[in-house]
């Protein structure tokens, strides 16, 4: 195996300026630079990563914890942090704790060892309860995402999830919506919990009984599925939110054991939504998160600390869309909005 020697004979240097081009630490003349450069392709040197990352205290990496990979909107933040990290020289290290504690212990813990210098989690509903806090007392900095944390002095990147379903309620209300069905889901995810209260909000904006609503939350998907189908063929819901992708599914399945049709006797908005709406007939009104931004901001985030461990924590939220297309709106509208 070659050598930093090996490197500096063959370009006639010495082997501190061989370390000078290979770690950027000393301007080298551009003659000198090209002729390591050539030593290093012809004896095939690859420097030790290991080695230079215990010298520098940095492996010029972070690792970032998702709770479900396979949800459209968690591959985009995914995504986002992975473009953010490459621009600024970074590897990133990417692991799925599929809504399992254990799991999400095991993979931060993982990361840790790799020394990476940083780490972004969007958390687990079941989240460990001592985990974040001993996070804490790590080296490697800690930005939350998508699922924040209000009691710990922690960065976090989310969305104005409250507001976004007022404001969707509000829509609906304003089309002669007075009925509803939500599809909350696991209301220990801080996301679906903020959702739920803007529901409650759009409810009293528009002065509905409360009693008219039905609220679904839990996590059996199956039993939501089922309370759903049959209050639909039973009663004259008009409305249904979905306050996630994969309730999404549960909400439309239920939709069409029902024997309802959308839009014309039952309308249908969810939120975060598929990759690719324009596939669905009727197309789906979705109120939908800035995912790959979340990704970008939670690494500018984290350099941030990793740059200023001391400086205050903050907490980002971006605005999300709502895009209104058909299954919300009666076939025979004069004007569909996209």
């Amino acid at each position: 195996m070659a050598t930093m020697v090996d490197v500096a004979r063959i370009a006639g240097v010495s082997i501190s300026t061989v370390s000078h081009v290979l770690n950027g630490t000393r301007n080298v003349e551009r003659s000198t630079r090209e002729r390591v450069l050539a030593a290093i392709e012809e004896t095939g040197y690859r420097q030790d990563t290991l080695a230079r990352a215990m010298r520098r205290s940095k492996t010029d990496s972070i690792g970032l914890v998702v709770s479900d990979a396979g949800e459209p909107a968690f591959a985009e933040m995914a995504h986002g942090v992975e473009n953010a990290a490459a621009a600024h020289g970074l590897t990133l290290l990417l692991a799925n704790s599929a809504e399992d504690a254990e799991r999400e212990k095991r993979a931060i813990r993982t990361l840790l060892d790799r020394r990476v210098d940083g780490l972004i989690l969007a958390r687990a509903a079941n989240t460990a309860p001592d985990l974040l806090p001993s996070l804490q007392n790590e080296k490697a900095p800690l930005v939350l995402l998508d699922r924040l944390y209000r009691d710990l002095p922690l960065d976090q990147v989310g969305v104005e999830n409250r507001e976004s379903m007022r404001m969707l309620m509000s829509h609906l209300h304003s089309l002669g919506h007075t009925r509803f069905a939500v599809v909350a889901g696991d209301t220990r995810v801080p996301a679906l919990t903020e959702r739920l209260d803007g529901f409650f909000d759009g409810m009293r904006d528009a002065h509905l009984d409360a009693a008219d609503q039905l609220v679904l939350t839990g996590t059996g998907d199956d039993q939501i599925r089922a309370v759903l189908a049959r209050d639909l063929s039973d009663f004259s819901r008009t409305a249904v939110i979905a306050c996630s992708t994969p309730l999404a599914v549960t909400a439309l399945t239920a939709i069409e054991d029902a024997g309802r049709a959308t839009p014309e006797s039952v309308a249908f908005a969810t939120f975060d939504g598929f990759s690719y709406p324009d596939l669905f007939r009727p197309r789906l009104t979705t109120v939908r998160q800035p995912a790959f931004d979340m990704g970008v901001a939670a690494v500018s985030l984290l350099l941030e600390r990793i740059e200023a461990p001391e400086g205050s924590p903050r907490t980002v939220r971006l605005r999300q869309t709502l895009e209104l297309r058909e299954s919300t709106e009666a076939f025979a509208a004069s004007e569909i909005h996209s």
